[in-house]
Order: C-alpha cells, then sequence, then structure tokens
C-alpha cells in the first residue's frame, strides 16, 4: 500500500460516497436517539419511583410538575437531543450532496445531449440527408446483429413485426402503425402538458417500463419523432429498427 496516496483516495472515497455515509450516519443517529429516549424516559421513571415526594408532584398543577421535572432530569435529555440534532443535519446534509449532483448530473446530460445535436446536424449539412441515413443504418443494424434475436426468443407485445428499440436494446413486436401512433399521442401530450415522459411512449406501444424511463423524454418547444432503419434479424428475419430525434433529461 502506498501511504504517501492512502490522503487522497480516503478523501476520493468519502466525496465519492458522501450520500450513502450521511445516510447510514443519519439512520443510526436515529436509531441511537431511539434508545437513549428510551433510557431517558426509564431513569426518569425509576427515580420517580423511589422518590418520596412523587406522589405529591403528581397532586401539582402542571407548571409546577413540569419545572421540577425539568430540574431533575435536564442532563439526561442531552445526549438524545445531541444524537437526534446530528442525525438530522446529517440527513439534510446528504439530501442537499444528492440534490447537487443530480443538477450537475442534468447540466451535463444538457451539455452532452446539445452538442450531439449540433454535431449530428453539421454531419447532415457536410454529407447530406441519405448519407446521414446511410449511416444511422449501419449503425442500427449492427446494434441488431449483436443483439442475436432468433426465432426462439421470447418477444413481449401484441403486433406482428420485429421491432427494435435502440435506446435500450430491446425487441418486441409491434407494427409502424402502433408505432407512428404512439408518436403522435406523445406529440399531443407535448402540446397539453408541455413535457412526456418516456415512460408514456412505452406504456403507449406496449413495452415495459424501465428504471430510468420517468427521468428522460420530451419538452414542448421540440417535438419527438422516430427516425427509423429496416434491418435483418437472425435468419434474415425484417426488423424495423427505431430512436429517437432526441431526449431530454426531465
Amino acid at each position: 500500500m502506498n501511504l504517501e496516496k492512502l490522503p487522497s483516495q480516503v478523501e476520493h472515497f468519502i466525496r465519492h460516497n458522501s450520500t450513502a455515509i450521511l445516510a447510514g450516519i443519519g439512520a443510526t443517529g436515529v436509531v441511537t436517539t431511539g434508545y437513549l429516549s428510551w433510557k431517558v424516559g426509564y431513569r426518569v421513571g425509576f427515580d420517580e419511583g423511589i422518590n418520596d415526594e412523587s406522589s405529591l408532584i403528581s397532586e401539582a398543577p402542571f407548571k409546577v410538575r413540569f419545572k421540577r421535572g425539568f430540574d431533575l432530569h435536564w442532563k439526561h435529555h442531552i445526549p438524545p437531543v445531541l444524537v437526534g440534532g446530528v442525525a438530522i443535519g446529517c440527513i439534510i446534509a446528504g439530501t442537499r450532496v444528492g440534490n447537487r449532483r443530480t443538477a450537475a448530473m442534468a447540466a451535463a446530460y444538457s451539455i452532452s445531449e446539445r452538442a450531439f445535436t449540433e454535431y449530428k446536424d453539421k454531419v447532415v449539412e457536410k454529407l447530406g440527408e441519405r448519407k446521414d441515413q446511410s449511416v444511422r443504418d449501419d449503425i442500427a443494424q449492427d446494434k441488431v446483429t449483436k443483439a442475436a434475436i432468433s426465432r426462439d426468443t421470447v418477444l413481449y407485445g401484441s403486433g406482428t413485426v420485429l421491432c427494435y428499440e435502440l435506446h435500450t436494446g430491446r425487441p418486441f413486436l409491434s407494427d409502424m402503425e402502433t408505432l407512428k401512433k404512439a408518436q403522435n399521442e406523445v406529440n399531443a401530450r407535448l402540446l397539453k402538458h408541455d413535457y412526456a415522459y418516456l415512460s408514456d411512449f412505452y406504456q403507449l406501444i406496449g413495452l415495459g417500463h424501465t428504471s430510468s424511463a420517468d427521468n428522460f423524454g420530451w419538452m414542448s418547444d421540440r417535438q419527438m419523432e422516430l427516425e427509423f432503419s429496416t434491418t435483418l434479424a437472425d435468419e434474415s428475419r425484417p426488423c424495423l429498427a427505431f430512436e429517437y430525434n432526441y431526449l431530454k433529461m426531465l
């Protein structure tokens, strides 16, 4: 082990796992607070049980009982209050770190998406739409070939045409009419609600939900369009591959 690099490695580990570390401390603090509160309650009950004045105090007004109890036991409440405060602080800090990371990821994705769009537009400008389509068709064919879709592959969907969604690399059964209809429905939602999620489109075409489908979609400033490529799966089976003209992180 290189001891000179150890401090920087520890710092990197803490920075990379700060959210999980803070969550762990917060959870431990909650449990510890509960235990210390129970311990204080037990101690207070025990002290009052052996105190000769307990019967007199119980008959006194609430303010008198509260002041008497506070004077006797305020020191015992300090540990759970401190631990609870630390736990709350860790939970708040962890939430802020998570929010900052999410915002940074969204900004980075937005920059990448804009750069890719500019690059794609320049390719079309320099090579023409037919060359651009030819390149996209070749890329789609490579992905479908690597997927190795055979007659024995279990496919979801109720259509008659083999389709392949390039974004998640999933084959399913559908048809051009269903896909176009779903595209129009998504654009109608954009006009009505200003946004639409990728999960909305998946639901319309009968494709299963993914863990990230609610994080991506489209905004009303630009309509969604499907870009199709005709490819061949195993055994020369026609396959309709498609991707989206753009996706945004919502």
